[in-house]
């Protein structure tokens, strides 16, 4: 499996609506669960800052991570961007290949 960095910025209309926050949290992850069973979260976090919210999540591959972003778009995100993630040790190890 590997590793991946959801980042997502709500839209202006789905910021508004903070008071639904807790609903729409749970119905994003109730998709997220049905449409891509492979998915492992491993944790989530509201952020104050560029973006909303940052979830770390495993997968099979970048296919499965751009169908995470496209159920976070079609549920009130305005920016959703899937970032791949390596250990810190296997970077250390790809640098003694240089």
């Amino acid at each position: 499996m590997k590793t991946f960095i959801l980042m997502t910025k709500l839209a202006p209309d789905a910021a508004a609506r903070m008071s639904e926050r807790e609903a729409m949290g749970h119905s994003w992850l109730k998709q997220v669960t049905e449409k891509c069973p492979e998915v492992k979260f491993i944790a989530h976090y509201a952020l104050l800052g560029n973006y909303d919210f940052m979830a770390i999540y495993e997968a099979p591959d970048e296919e499965v991570a751009a169908k995470v972003s496209m159920i976070s778009m079609a549920n009130g995100a305005f920016i959703a961007e899937s970032w791949q993630a390596i250990p810190y040790r296997r970077l250390v190890e790809l640098s003694k290949e240089i």
